[in-house]
């Protein structure tokens, strides 16, 4: 209790008194890991779509191995990227790594199958629902694809905010590709791990409770601008 009471303390002290460090890395981790839902968003969204859609030899192997790499250990991706983006590596000369764009980089790859596999099993019962209307009408499969993703788009923020939730809580693969450079590459997760290593126990956990409260503030604002409960009520 004296540990909690201490870190409830630091994270008051931090936000309140307006510590131009604290928000410096509130909102580097809220634009990485708002970035890297974005882009993952727009590659699983459809990747799920086209998955309950085309049929195909290897689809449920496809399936599968979607459902698998859900799983895919951060660590390693943040090895991957950072000897992609190295200067021996392929994509060296664009300068990216200890950058927040390699930090993106790792989160897409991390929860773009994540975003993908829950808009997979999501949109499985409206192209059931939908599967002879969109075929009698001639539907092009582009056009399959964005009325199912339309029609689903409430219950698809649940893959989005699940995207973000794994996301702003990443800390292996951004520690790796961004390497925690303060004012630069620091967020909250990564703070969190130099200041426990430092023994400062009290403001990490002060930042831990930051970092909590700004991943439910985020949930709860994307719920009440999209209204999601009342849509389900009515």
């Amino acid at each position: 209790m004296d540990g909690l009471a201490a870190g409830l303390w630091q994270a008051w002290k931090l936000i309140f008194t307006f510590d131009p460090h604290l928000y410096e890395i509130v909102f580097l981790s809220l634009r990485v890991t708002l970035s890297a839902v974005v882009i993952a968003s727009a590659i699983g969204l459809p990747l799920g779509a086209w998955l309950v859609i085309k049929r195909f030899r290897a689809r449920r192997f496809a399936i599968a191995l979607l459902n698998a790499l859900m799983g895919l250990p951060p660590v390693v991706v943040g090895l991957a990227v950072y000897m992609l983006l190295s200067r021996s590596g392929p994509f060296g000369v664009l300068g990216l790594l200890f950058t927040p764009t390699a930090m993106i980089i790792a989160q897409v790859i991390i929860i773009t199958p994540l975003i993908a596999s829950i808009a997979h099993q999501t949109m499985r019962d409206l192209w059931a629902e939908y599967h002879d209307l969109l075929l009698s009408m001639n539907a092009s499969r582009a056009q399959r694809i964005a009325a199912i993703l339309w029609d689903g788009r409430r219950a698809l923020l649940t893959a989005a905010l699940a995207g973000f939730g794994r996301g702003i809580g990443e800390v292996g693969a951004i520690m790796i590709v961004g390497g925690n450079i303060d004012h630069v590459t620091r967020v909250l997760t990564t703070a969190i791990a130099l200041e426990t290593g430092k023994g400062n126990f009290a403001f990490a956990m002060g930042l831990g409770l930051i970092l909590i409260a700004l991943s439910l503030s985020v949930n709860l604002a994307i719920h009440w601008i999209s209204r999601t409960e009342r849509a389900s009520i009515w």
